[in-house]
C-alpha cells in the first residue's frame, strides 16, 4: 500500500482565548479549512504559571460540531447551561456534541500547579448538526493503552493498525472515524508503521521531543505540526530523540460546505445568521 506524504508543516502560534487563557493555536482560523477536514480546531494549553490559565473559559456558545478536551495535566471544571457539571483531573478526556446549541463553561480548579492539554474541534455532518447536545466524560483508567518495543499508545478514538497490530480506541463516531491517539516514543532511531483508513485526513502533532516523518525521515520539532496526503494509508515515523510525544489524528472528510463564525459551525451563511439570532434571543440553548 502507498504510503502517506507530507504536504504542509505547520508552526504552532501563540495565542489565547476564554478569559485571557495563553495557548498554541496548533491548527485552525486560517487558511482554507477544508484542508482539515473533517476536523476544524487544534488548541495547545500549558503551563506552570496560574497567571496564564486562572481566568478559564467563562460561559459561551457553540452549535454544529464537537469538542474533545483532553487534560494531560490539571483540574479543570465543566459546567453547562443543562445543569451538567464534569470534572477533568490528569488524563482524563471529555468529548462534548454542542450539536443544536450549548452554553458551557470550563473553569481551573486549581490556582497553582501545571495545567496542560489539548482541544480539538471536530466537525458534525448536516445531518447531525442540530441534534441534542450530549457527553462523554472519560476518566483516564477507562482509556486503553498499548506498549510495544519503543512505543505506547493511548487510545482515545478510532481504529488503526500500529506496528502490524490493530488498536482501537473508546469513541467512535460512524460519520468521520476519527483517530485520536497520544503517541509515546521512547527510544530514538525505533521504527513505527502507522496504517489508516485510505484517503482519510492525517494530522500529526509534536509536542514533546522531536520526530521524524514519512519515508524519507523529514525532522519535525516540537511544536509543529504535520498535514499529511489523503492519498495512501501508511505512515512512517521513528523518534528523533528519546521520549518524543505525539498527538496522531485522522478522520474521513465529511466534504460539506463548511461556515464558521466563531463558535458556530455550520453549512451555510444563513443557518450561521440563524444561531447568532438564536443566541441574541436566549433560545439557541434549550433543555432537551
Amino acid at each position: 500500500m502507498a504510503s502517506k506524504t507530507i504536504e504542509e508543516i505547520i508552526v504552532a502560534r501563540p495565542s489565547s482565548d476564554g478569559d485571557g487563557v495563553k495557548l498554541l493555536r496548533v491548527f485552525g482560523g486560517m487558511g482554507d479549512p477544508a484542508r482539515f477536514d473533517p476536523f476544524l480546531m487544534m488548541d495547545e494549553f500549558g503551563s506552570y504559571e496560574a497567571s496564564d490559565y486562572i481566568g478559564g473559559f467563562p460561559p459561551h456558545p457553540h452549535r454544529g460540531f464537537e469538542t474533545v478536551t483532553y487534560m494531560l495535566e490539571g483540574h479543570m471544571e465543566h459546567q453547562d447551561h443543562m445543569g451538567n457539571v464534569g470534572d477533568l483531573q490528569n488524563g482524563d478526556v471529555q468529548w462534548m456534541t454542542a450539536g443544536a446549541g450549548i452554553i458551557h463553561s470550563e473553569m481551573p480548579k486549581q490556582t497553582e500547579g501545571r495545567m496542560r492539554g489539548f482541544q480539538v474541534w471536530l466537525n458534525l455532518p448536516a445531518h447531525s448538526k442540530m441534534q441534542p447536545p450530549a457527553y462523554q466524560d472519560i476518566a483516564s483508567d477507562r482509556i486503553p493503552v498499548e506498549s510495544m518495543p519503543g512505543l505506547q499508545v493511548k487510545m482515545i478514538a478510532g481504529q488503526a493498525l500500529v506496528d502490524g497490530q490493530a488498536l482501537s480506541g473508546l469513541v467512535d463516531r460512524p460519520d468521520t472515524r476519527p483517530v485520536y491517539f497520544d503517541l509515546a516514543l521512547t527510544q530514538a532511531g525505533q521504527k513505527h508503521v502507522i496504517e489508516l483508513a485510505a484517503d482519510s485526513t492525517a494530522l500529526v502533532y509534536v509536542y514533546e521531543g522531536e520526530l521524524q516523518l514519512g519515508e524519507n525521515l523529514t525532522t519535525v520539532a516540537r511544536g509543529k505540526l504535520v498535514r499529511l496526503s489523503r492519498k495512501g494509508s501508511h505512515l512512517h515515523m521513528q523518534a528523533g530523540s528519546d521520549d518524543t510525544r505525539v498527538v496522531l489524528l485522522s478522520g474521513v472528510p465529511l466534504k460539506e460546505p463548511i461556515a464558521q463564525y466563531g463558535p458556530f459551525v455550520m453549512n451555510t451563511r444563513e443557518e450561521i445568521e440563524q444561531a447568532l439570532d438564536d443566541y441574541r434571543k436566549g433560545t439557541l440553548a434549550r433543555r432537551f
